[in-house]
């Protein structure tokens, strides 16, 4: 039997809660909800959905340190949302949990607290004891999807151009194309590579970096046997008669790829965690402070994600039966 998906609810005065326990309460496989389970019923009992969970969801009880009023952050719960995300990274890793699919946290919050943490992704790659590790958001959990992968993340623009170099490249793109090959299922991953600069450099009148690190890790991989492609202008690329015949595209900074993405399918679509030894799928939205409990958020995003750690995991595992249990 599959172990199940393991769901970090996330900040308990934000939306995470209420999109997790509506997205367990869709799912048809097993899903075990983390954080406090008194208040996650609480949560349920408010929505309207029945008092009784379906059999396929069970929880991992981990206590609030503190009363939950939607809305309003409370720096005595920072630690509580850490230890969810310590209990999902350390299952996983133990094969405890299938994957994780994460509810959104509030970051100020926590280093408020006086705790390290720049996100879930670099907490994850930390405590997994991984070199590097990829960030990849898709439009939705279909097949055809649009898939966005970026060479760098939370940097300031500045700092783009000296991050971008051939061991980076060499790095991403090799857990692209792994990652695409075993937890999606694509055979031979299509990948385009974006250059850096405006028209990708025009052959060296609007910057280098297309000429000297990009291009040359684009031919390293196509010697290895990869089909990637590029570089190719970031306002070119994303036309639909080119993006379609690629499985993802490879972009070199945040804003690059993620403001055409996040157009595509904003609410609805899904951050994946490339690189690490199991499976992380999230939300791609924030806490929604101004939302909280009032039983009105979205939770497609949840849902999605959900859905894709479940097709990631049946392609991983080579499992293709309809549900889990």
């Amino acid at each position: 039997m599959v172990s199940p998906v393991a769901v970090t609810t996330g900040e308990p005065a934000g939306i995470g809660p209420e999109v997790s326990v509506k997205a367990a309460f869709a799912a048809d496989f097993p899903v075990t909800l983390i954080g406090d389970e008194r208040f996650l019923r609480e949560t349920a009992e408010k929505a309207g959905l029945p008092s009784a969970f379906p059999a396929n969801v069970r929880f991992h009880n981990i206590p609030l340190a503190a009363p939950v009023v939607p809305g309003r952050l409370d720096v005595r719960n920072a630690p509580y949302v850490v230890e969810t995300l310590k209990c999902a990274c350390d299952g996983a890793l133990a094969g405890t949990f299938s994957a994780v699919t994460t509810g959104p946290v509030q970051k100020s919050i926590i280093s408020d607290s006086g705790l390290e943490f720049t996100g879930h992704t670099e907490f994850f790659a930390g405590r997994s004891r991984v070199k590097r590790v990829v960030m990849m958001l898709t439009s939705s959990e279909k097949a055809d999807a649009l898939r966005v992968a970026l060479a760098t993340t939370h940097l300031p623009l500045a700092k783009v151009p000296a991050a971008i170099t051939g061991e980076l490249l060499d790095d991403v793109i090799g857990i692209l194309v792994r990652d695409l090959r075993e937890r999606f299922g694509i055979s031979a991953p299509k990948i385009a590579v974006t250059g850096l600069n405006p028209h990708a450099g025009e052959s060296g009148h609007m910057g280098r970096e297309e000429i000297d690190v990009i291009s040359p890790a684009i031919g390293r991989a196509q010697q290895k046997g990869s089909s990637v492609t590029g570089p190719w202008p970031a306002d070119t690329i994303f036309v639909r008669e080119h993006e379609r015949h690629y499985d993802a595209i490879l972009c070199m900074y945040h804003d690059q790829g993620l403001s055409v993405l996040k157009r595509e399918g904003f609410g609805h679509g899904i951050n994946v965690t490339l690189g690490l030894p199991w499976i992380r799928t999230s939300v791609d939205h924030g806490t929604a402070l101004d939302i909280a409990g009032k039983n009105i958020a979205d939770t497609g995003s949840m849902t999605a994600a959900l859905d894709l750690a479940r097709q990631m995991v049946r392609h991983a595992t080579g499992d293709y039966s309809f549900c889990f249990f």
